[in-house]
């Protein structure tokens, strides 16, 4: 068995990121270093007063310490390490672009008063299980060792759950809501029509090269624009950046991890 920082060394670079400033966030907050008002996605003052970083941090603060918080917490250590290191493999500058679009539209979505939620980071979290669901459809999970069902479904059980334990629903649908977007996006609109018009943009691969993220090298790009590992080869998400890692690219990639089990636990 490995350490924890063994473990945490192995993370994927991008999901490692978000995971850990979303968890030094929470510690500060617990702390009383930062208040959640001070981050929190308020457009009054992000338009009136120009405080944008709103924009950002909103996105990493999960809700204080507690059952809820552990399991968002976890599922971005499950399921984002497993759509990094899966369908994303040696595809970081696509994975960083997903993520960005991801939180684009979820602020949109946001700033329309029925929408409205002041933290996104667990809206961004559900578009992280439910490309997840969607590129492991058939997955078996465990769901506090109560009820066994397919992936596919796992977002509609935790928003379901979400609802019968008091937790908004507005948080877990934008995250839907966002995801279905980029999976339509960037899998059923280029599998319809052979265009992909959500390519990731020649900044991201730039700054993933500039900063060497993921170990960025040219990758070859299949025709009409999706990348080896996109839509065009078999249906996965993304769309296949110029950059990606420099590691050798392992057997079935896109399936991986199809067929497996999962438990879910608090």
């Amino acid at each position: 068995m490995s350490s924890p920082g063994e473990y945490y060394n192995s993370l994927p670079p991008i999901t490692k990121a978000y995971g850990t400033l979303c968890l030094f966030t929470t510690v500060a907050n617990q702390l009383g270093i930062v208040a959640p008002v001070f981050i929190a996605l308020i457009p009054e003052l992000v338009i009136k007063q120009f405080q944008i970083w709103r924009l950002i941090t909103n996105f990493f603060f999960l809700g204080g310490f507690s059952i809820n918080f552990g399991i968002r917490l976890l599922m971005i250590a499950r399921y984002g390490v497993q759509l990094e290191k899966g369908p994303f493999e040696r595809r970081t500058a696509d994975f960083l672009w997903m993520m960005i679009f991801g939180s684009l539209t979820l602020v949109v979505l946001s700033l329309i008063p029925f929408f409205w939620t002041p933290f996104l980071g667990v809206s961004l979290v559900f578009m992280l299980l439910y490309l997840w669901s969607r590129e492991f459809p058939n997955a078996n999970i465990s769901l506090y060792g109560l009820v066994t069902l397919k992936a596919f479904y796992l977002p509609w059980a935790m928003l379901a759950l979400d609802v019968i334990f008091g937790s908004p629903i507005m948080p877990d649908l934008l995250g839907i809501i966002a995801g279905h977007l980029y999976y339509f996006l960037t899998v059923l609109h280029p599998l319809a029509t052979g265009k992909n018009y959500l390519k990731t943009p020649k900044w991201v691969n730039k700054i993933v090269a500039r900063w060497r993220i993921g170990a960025p090298v040219a990758s070859v790009r299949q025709a009409g624009g999706v990348g080896a590992s996109g839509a065009g080869a078999g249906g996965s998400v993304g769309g296949g950046g110029a950059y990606s890692s420099a590691r050798a690219p392992p057997e079935s990639s896109n399936t991986a991890f199809r067929g497996r089990s999962y438990r879910l636990t608090d």
